[in-house]
C-alpha cells in the first residue's frame, strides 16, 4: 500500500526533498525570484530584527523609491508570505508592515550570502561589496 504523500506528491515537513541538478537550479531559480526587484532586499534589511515599520517609515527609509513602487514590491512579498501588512481600522489609516516568521529566516541566509561575498577573490569581491556602504542601519541585528 502507498503512502498517501507519495500518492499526492505531498512533502511532509521534515522531509527533505531529493533534488537532482535539474530540479535544485529550478527550485533556486523560483527562490530567488521571490526577491528579485530592485528594492526588495532594501525592504528587507529594513524590517530585519522583527520591526514593524509604517507605510510612510519605509518610505522615508528608502530614499529615491516612488510610492508606487514601494507599494508593488510590498504586495509581491506579501503575496509570497514574506510580510505581513495589518491595517488599523482608523483616520487616517494606519498601515504596518513586518516580516512573517518565515520571512524572519531570511536573515541568517542573507548573512551568510554576504559572508561569502566576503570571501571572494579580491578583483571579484571588489564588485560584490561596496565598502562605502556598509553601514550599521544595513546590516541585520
Amino acid at each position: 500500500m502507498t503512502r498517501t504523500d507519495e500518492k499526492v506528491r505531498y512533502t511532509p515537513k521534515g522531509k527533505r526533498v531529493d533534488y537532482t541538478p535539474h530540479t535544485a537550479a529550478q527550485s533556486a531559480q523560483n527562490v530567488i525570484r521571490v526577491l528579485e526587484g530592485r528594492w526588495k532586499l532594501v525592504i528587507l534589511f529594513q524590517l530585519f530584527g522583527a520591526n514593524i515599520r509604517r507605510f510612510s517609515e519605509l518610505e522615508r527609509a528608502i530614499p529615491g523609491i516612488s510610492q508606487k513602487m514601494l507599494i508593488q514590491q510590498l504586495r509581491q512579498l506579501e503575496g509570497d508570505g514574506v510580510v505581513t501588512r495589518i491595517v488599523h481600522a482608523e483616520v487616517p489609516p494606519r498601515v504596518e508592515y513586518h516580516l512573517t516568521e518565515w520571512g524572519q529566516t531570511l536573515c541568517p541566509v542573507l548573512d551568510k550570502l554576504l559572508t561569502w561575498a566576503e570571501s571572494a577573490p579580491d578583483e571579484v569581491r571588489e564588485r560584490l561589496i561596496d565598502p562605502h556602504a556598509m553601514t550599521a542601519d544595513l546590516l541585520p541585528l
